[in-house]
């Protein structure tokens, strides 16, 4: 979990817990784990001190409340530059970082890994970018992730597209690692 954050959804206390959201619903409801309602909404949110009690009064790990790295997705074709992004970044900064090849991938990792930016590349073959948009921002528990375009070029009106489907940011220029970093770490910034 990174450094700020102090208010978790189901899914997210889901994944610490490695266990089903349904089950984080019911301890909430059950008064078990104490968190509170958004207002007009049946989404939860549990502050991490409560989730933090809840697992040591169960005698549950709480070191995956700890970490503070962040996660990050890499999606692309299999010989995309998925792996030569990976490299540069794993030698620039600390950050834990996955890719996945395909659409499916990217849903069981992204559940799995709980990334807090995932990069697409638009031109990626076997990549839906538009579906992994839809699926990662239409579902409670993935919708805290940024995602972040990689396109060669953009123009004002595809970049206003982008963030018509619900792409946060966009990346030009995959072997300029300052740009890459500073795009994640805004994207970042905006939540925690």
């Amino acid at each position: 979990m990174p450094k700020g954050k102090n208010v978790l959804t189901t899914g997210q206390v889901a994944r610490i817990c490695n266990v089903a959201p349904r089950t984080v619903s019911k301890w909430f409801d059950s008064g078990q784990l104490k968190g509170y309602r958004i207002p007009g909404s049946k989404d939860r949110r549990i502050p991490v001190t409560e989730l933090e009690r809840f697992m040591k009064n169960h005698n549950m790990p709480t070191a995956p409340l700890h970490t503070d790295r962040i996660r990050i997705l890499i999606v692309d074709s299999p010989d995309g530059l998925a792996h030569q992004l990976q490299a540069k970044l794993s030698d620039q900064t600390n950050y834990e970082i996955r890719s996945v090849s395909d659409n499916f991938e990217t849903g069981v990792v992204a559940y799995r890994f709980s990334p807090h930016v995932i990069l697409v590349n638009l031109l990626a073959t076997n990549i839906n970018s538009q579906s992994i948009c839809r699926c990662i921002k239409g579902n409670e528990e993935l919708s805290t992730i940024k995602l972040i375009a990689i396109s060669n070029q953009l123009s004002d009106s595809e970049y206003s597209a982008l963030l018509r489907q619900g792409f946060d940011d966009y990346i030009l220029d995959t072997n300029d690692i300052r740009e890459v970093v500073s795009k994640i770490e805004k994207a970042i910034a905006i939540i925690y």
